[in-house]
């Protein structure tokens, strides 16, 4: 509605999973994709080197409430032009699109500032991780089902689901095999 209410842009579709906003890029070429990192209850982040690929000339902006320097990070490394953080979304959401249709980068400037004061990083051990994050993983690598993982830490299972799809998307990792292989290179099963 937002984007819709500016004589200046011109909203072509709206999907509401991954599988839908692929096709719709695909057959519609937008100059501009605004890109939630969760869509469906999947992780978009990783379709965003997958569309740069297929459609280069669709610049991409995530818009997100994931204030983690973490997510914005991966999502401009996998390609993004710009991150926008939802609560900010009014002042800086058309500011990105204009930018990311030049060709140009957008952060909002919070989380630029939280980016820019990490140490360099060079891998995802597991202190990207928030505590909370690591006893999900811990549980799962312990083959807790997320029923019984919300159960064990009294949260909502769609908490659980929230907390897994975090974990995926920051260490990249998609399978439960790969998630238990990950918390035993990393010494978190003890």
């Amino acid at each position: 509605m937002l984007l819709e209410s500016d004589e200046g842009f011109d909203v072509l579709e709206e999907a509401g999973d991954v599988a839908g906003t692929m096709q719709a890029v695909l057959e519609r070429h937008p100059q501009v994709l605004v890109l939630d990192l969760n869509l469906g209850g999947e992780s978009s982040l990783d379709v965003i080197p997958q569309l740069r690929a297929e459609v280069p000339q669709t610049q991409i902006v995530v818009l997100t409430m994931q204030e983690d320097p973490g997510f914005a990070r991966a999502a401009l490394r996998a390609g993004a032009l710009g991150y926008v953080l939802k609560d900010a979304a009014d002042a800086e959401l058309m500011s990105a699109v204009r930018l990311a249709a030049e060709g140009r980068t957008y952060l909002n400037p919070q989380l630029g500032a939280k980016l820019a004061s990490q140490p360099p990083e060079g891998d995802t051990r597991p202190d990207n991780l928030s505590p909370r994050e690591v006893e999900v993983l811990q549980l799962i690598a312990l083959g807790h089902t997320n029923g019984e993982i919300a159960e064990l830490l009294a949260l909502s299972v769609r908490t659980v689901e929230s907390h897994r799809a975090h974990l995926q998307q920051k260490t990249q990792l998609a399978t439960r095999a790969d998630l238990v292989g990950y918390a035993r290179d990393h010494d978190l099963l003890h």
